[in-house]
């Protein structure tokens, strides 16, 4: 097995690791189509306590897999009843969970990734609710910055700065900024390995509209084979001005599960 250069590690040295990944608590911002977070203390310290004076505390935590910051699986979407790859979802489905596509086929990545920050663009930290981000939008914030096959896209709305106003991010009222399909087939045209945001859909969501349609989830799921990351916490990693990074993200190995939360690190210079 070869070794690593000598001076590899002289790469890390320094480095700044930020976390983008949202605190995971009960009653946190997260989507009405998810089953909702809970933690709760099961055993206390003093409930049992051993012979040596010694004692420990545990908890039950109760969570969908897309509750938080977390990833989508491939076999979280389907369209007519067809999964990625033309895979029969019915057929692939059961009380376990799925055969195929499940997030345990996600390979852990770290690698290279790009922000796109719509939100810079126009001049704002936070783009309005409802925001529709266009392929012009995309073209403009890559401007200073070139997406590779396999790469990691990040796109930026500024959204994560409202995580402390549930209804708001939710967009409970008046919705939630995010890419277009035309912004979706133009990201996908890119083949990135994965897509995240900051919003609990990576989608467009116009006032009053709701989850109605999600045709970004089936451009990337669906049509692509691209997974998505949601509820991503990046307004420290904007402030930065970066670019580019080194991305380490890597799910929960859950079997045959639709999507896992997730703690993604930005790892930079």
């Amino acid at each position: 097995m070869p070794d690593w250069p000598a001076d590899v590690w002289e790469l890390f040295d320094g480095a700044r690791v930020v976390d983008l990944s949202q605190p995971m608590r009960t009653g946190m911002p997260q989507s009405p189509n998810h089953p909702p977070f809970r933690m709760t203390l099961e055993r206390r310290h003093g409930d049992v306590v051993r012979a040596d004076g010694g004692s420990a505390a545990n908890e039950i935590i109760v969570t969908g897999g897309h509750v938080g910051t977390h990833v989508d699986a491939l076999a979280h979407v389907s369209q007519q009843g067809m999964l990625y790859g033309s895979r029969d979802a019915r057929a692939l489905q059961g009380n376990e969970g799925f055969t195929e596509l499940g997030i345990d086929a996600f390979p852990p990545y770290a690698g290279r990734a790009v922000i796109l920050d719509v939100a810079r663009v126009h001049g704002v930290a936070t783009l309005a609710p409802g925001y529709e981000i266009t392929v012009e939008d995309l073209e403009r914030a890559s401007a200073e910055v070139s997406i590779r096959p396999g790469d990691a896209v990040l796109v930026a709305t500024g959204w994560s700065r409202l995580w402390r106003s549930r209804e708001e991010f939710v967009g409970v009222s008046g919705g939630a900024p995010g890419p277009g399909e035309e912004a979706g087939r133009w990201l996908a045209a890119h083949r990135p390995r994965v897509v995240g945001g900051e919003t609990i859909a990576f989608e467009h969501v116009a006032a009053g509209r709701g989850h109605a349609t999600l045709p970004v989830h089936r451009v990337m799921l669906v049509e692509s084979g691209i997974n998505i990351v949601e509820t991503m916490r990046l307004d420290a990693l904007l402030d930065t001005g970066v670019t580019e990074f080194l991305l380490v993200l890597n799910p929960l190995n859950v079997v045959g599960a639709t999507g896992s939360p997730v703690r993604p690190l930005a790892v930079l210079p």
